[in-house]
């Protein structure tokens, strides 16, 4: 199938964008690549969420009570689980799926490879996004495609166990494990067990995190770099010097103000929430909210999101405390776009950009 745009506007992403400094951080803005007004979002998202923007003017503010997380689940697991992207890779890529065992639990996992009997590449494992509770390999399947495609690399993605069903630290274990078995099974699938990146989007994010923060403090060496696309770093809504949320942090044009707030404030304050999706009484520790854990020795790290992401004054200060720990960090915003933009590839010229990105980052530093 074709892209939803004419590539042309990768170009002008690339063109188009500038740098800004701001806390004490360079960031790469990325201009919407036809239309400079401020505080608007994307044409062709808000095209395609018109009828998602009017399902959530009538949602009750119940949706994220924890008095019946299960519930609440199988409700978002509808919006949550369906493939958003458009298949534009065009090379052949070779995909094995196979189930690997993670402390005895079997955890499927998918292995993009280009066509060929390639050895020592560099690897890029996948964690999806979904709140803990949803998403699937399914959903980020062209995303990995794309960048096996344009970088030639290893890509695989983990479809750990999800909440509530399995509670924590069922999904965070099964992502170190599965980090595990690839640095020890690299040779099997033409990887480069020295050239391993972690990566994921929202709460997949969180997982790559986790599995780098836990490769550190364990000193194994196994994780050289980390790709966060709108990571949730913040669970625990700690804040310091560097974090205190506020709406007045978002540009938002008068045109866009009913949309734009609906995106921004439409899940609310979910800690209670996610507190009982885990299964946890405490969300305030570092392997849940990396946001309170010393980052020191953290990888190189690039992080990617929306200017109009519920989570982005989080990951602006994350980029921040990386920066401040020393960690050399990339931080890219996409104007005009909100949170799960990643997943539509072919539908969005920006989730595109955002591959590319994170293949640059690769090249440069593994």
């Amino acid at each position: 199938m074709e892209r939803k745009y004419n590539v042309d506007l990768l170009q002008k992403l690339q063109e188009r964008q500038y740098i800004k400094k701001e806390k004490g951080i360079e960031i790469i803005y990325k201009r919407i690549p036809d239309t400079d007004e401020a505080g608007v979002m994307d044409p062709r998202l808000y095209k395609s969420m018109k009828k998602q923007l009017m399902i959530m003017k009538f949602l009750p503010k119940s949706m994220f009570s924890n008095k019946d997380p299960l519930s609440m689940v199988k409700r978002f697991r509808k919006m949550f689980n369906g493939v958003k992207s458009i298949p534009i890779v065009t090379a052949k890529i070779d995909i094995e799926r196979l189930s690997i065992d993670c402390e005895g639990a079997s955890v499927p996992i998918r292995i993009y490879k280009p066509e060929g009997n390639k050895k020592n590449l560099p690897i890029y494992l996948y964690f999806h996004g979904g709140g803990f509770f949803a998403g699937s390999s399914d959903v980020v399947e062209e995303l990995c495609k794309v960048l096996v495609e344009r970088e030639g690399i290893v890509a695989i993605s983990v479809d750990y166990r999800l909440a509530p069903e399995n509670k924590f630290p069922a999904s965070h274990d099964d992502c170190f494990n599965a980090l595990k078995w690839v640095y020890n099974n690299a040779d099997f699938f033409g990887g480069d067990k020295n050239k391993v990146c972690v990566s994921g989007d929202s709460a997949g994010g969180n997982l790559a995190i986790f599995c780098a923060m836990k490769d550190r403090d364990l000193k194994l060496g196994m994780v050289k770099l980390e790709a966060l696309i709108y990571p949730s770093v913040n669970m625990g809504a700690v804040e310091d010097e560097d974090y205190h949320w506020s709406i007045e942090e978002y540009e938002i044009s008068k045109k866009y103000k009913y949309a734009l707030n609906m995106m921004i404030n439409g899940f609310g304050d979910s800690g209670d929430s996610f507190k009982a999706i885990l299964g946890v009484d405490d969300i305030r520790t570092p392997y849940l909210t990396p946001y309170m854990a010393d980052l020191k020795g953290m990888p190189p790290t690039i992080v990617l999101f929306g200017e109009h992401d519920f989570l982005k004054i989080e990951c602006v200060s994350y980029a921040v405390k990386l920066n401040k720990a020393g960690v050399k960090t990339r931080t890219i915003i996409y104007r005009g776009l909100g949170h799960g933009f990643a997943d539509v590839i072919g539908g969005y010229p920006q989730a595109e950009d955002c591959m590319i990105e994170i293949g640059k980052f690769i090249r440069e530093n593994l």
